[in-house]
């Protein structure tokens, strides 16, 4: 039997949803008077991979020679600009689940031209680095001037990430996981998953004062060291997070936690990642970190209609 697309993906939102029901998760608004104030500052993040093995292909920007796909990557760039984000995040570096570190010296090299052909080109636009290594940070900021760094180990797979952070003043995203790209899907295990990463920031908070930081935004890790029911869970109880005073950032555009539990691929995903970006814009959500821009600049835009 043939499914019509429309019929499919409204099966595959009802899958969503549904599953959420299942495991406890339900996705359901507080109605409370501290419900996040849908006019506050809502800030769209697209992804520029400058890699050739992060999970979603039309998100890589490295040639077959290894080198940046400067053409591809401009190109993406001023298009997702004109669509409404408003910062462009450049990762050179695969951090998915399985993925192998390619070290601070490629990483760099892969780098370095990208930032300055796009603060060339679009000399406004604001730039965050996905990078855990202090010594990129260093170069980028001696490069192109402050910017975001976006360090998915929080500071602890480089311990001088965060006093560099501290010295030069920049902002700072500080993402919860476990392990390594290579471990982190064995590391799974938590009495309550949404208190633990809670606390984990809590900690992280001490180390931010001390080491100078008080700009830092969070990201509870979708997808890092969590089954897909952890996933859903941490969403559920994302308003939880805002009680720590900090922005949040969310992350879960065409992740494993839509595409494995509808059994889809990651293009196929688009639908439903809107769904799940909607439930996060309702639970305090401030930063989107999207593949596509145009469709979360919808979202938003619908979201403040509610």
């Amino acid at each position: 039997m043939i499914i019509k697309d429309s019929r499919r993906k409204d099966i595959e939102n009802k899958t969503i949803f549904a599953h959420a029901n299942k495991t406890g998760y339900i996705f359901k608004r507080a109605e409370t008077a501290d419900m996040p104030d849908k006019h506050r500052k809502i800030e769209i993040m697209g992804i520029v991979n400058i890699t050739d093995d992060s999970y979603f292909a039309a998100s890589r920007c490295l040639s077959g020679d290894g080198k940046p796909d400067m053409g591809k990557i401009l190109e993406r760039t001023g298009r997702m600009l004109e669509e409404g984000a408003d910062i462009i995040d450049i990762g050179a570096c695969s951090t998915r689940p399985g993925s192998e570190p390619v070290g601070e010296d490629t990483e760099w090299e892969r780098l370095a031209p990208v930032l300055e052909a796009v603060r060339k080109k679009f000399p406004h636009a604001r730039i965050s680095i996905d990078t855990y290594w202090s010594s990129v940070a260093r170069k980028a900021y001696g490069l192109i001037g402050p910017f975001i760094v976006n360090d998915i180990s929080a500071g602890e797979d480089d311990m001088q990430m965060l006093p560099t952070v501290g010295r030069l003043g920049l902002e700072y995203v500080a993402m919860h996981k476990k392990g390594t790209p290579q471990t982190m899907q064995h590391l799974c295990s938590y009495q309550d998953v949404t208190a633990e990463v809670i606390g984990y920031f809590r900690e992280f908070a001490v180390k931010a004062e001390k080491a100078g930081i008080r700009d830092w935004i969070l990201d509870p890790g979708f997808g890092f060291a969590k089954t897909i029911d952890q996933n859903y869970s941490l969403l559920a109880d994302l308003e939880q997070f805002t009680s720590l005073g900090h922005r949040i950032l969310v992350g879960v555009s065409r992740k494993s936690m839509i595409y494995k539990l509808l059994g889809i691929t990651p293009e196929e995903s688009l639908p439903q990642t809107q769904v799940l970006h909607l439930a996060a814009l309702e639970r305090g959500a401030d930063i989107l970190r999207v593949h596509d821009v145009a469709e979360a600049v919808r979202t938003v835009r619908v979201y403040r209609q509610l």
